[in-house]
């Protein structure tokens, strides 16, 4: 029986909490186990979200790859016709009589080239657009799948 200084009731049958080791050792196992468990898991995680990034940067090197070659075999070819026009142009001028005919050629000429590089600019152009959505777009699904996978944690 206990007294408490001051007061004259008393404390009877209070009963205290037993220490067990075996189950606290218990417990520290179960949470380092679960602790294990979770770091695999976002070990895992981590690798898988890896290997995605890796394959979407392989795709969009691959897709710039094709891209490249699609747009230089363009611009040559637009090169070599400017070249060809360039040329007959010449043989043309050579071939002229009088002054007017030396500037009505040459205007017709210049129009034309003009005309030629509006639809050659618009014509990389769409390729360029084209190439930049295609090889954007493993980076952008990755990204947006791996937002998904934040929201959903």
């Amino acid at each position: 029986m206990a007294k408490i200084s001051g007061k004259t009731e008393t404390i009877e049958n209070v009963e205290s909490s037993t220490f067990d080791p075996s189950e606290a050792t218990e417990q520290v196992r179960a949470a380092a186990e679960q602790g294990v468990e979770q770091a695999k898991e976002a070990f895992s995680k981590l690798q898988s979200d890896a290997e995605t990034t890796q394959k979407a940067f392989e795709s969009t090197l691959e897709m710039a790859k094709t891209t490249r070659n699609e747009v230089s075999l363009k611009t040559i070819a637009a090169l070599r016709a400017n070249a060809e026009a360039g040329f007959a142009h010449l043989e043309a001028l050579v071939a002229v009589k009088s002054p007017s005919e030396f500037f009505e050629l040459q205007a017709a000429f210049v129009n034309k080239q003009i005309e030629i590089s509006v639809v050659q600019a618009k014509t990389l152009q769409a390729v360029m657009l084209r190439a930049t959505e295609d090889a954007s777009k493993p980076i952008r699904d990755a990204f947006e799948t791996a937002l998904k996978g934040l929201k959903a944690a």
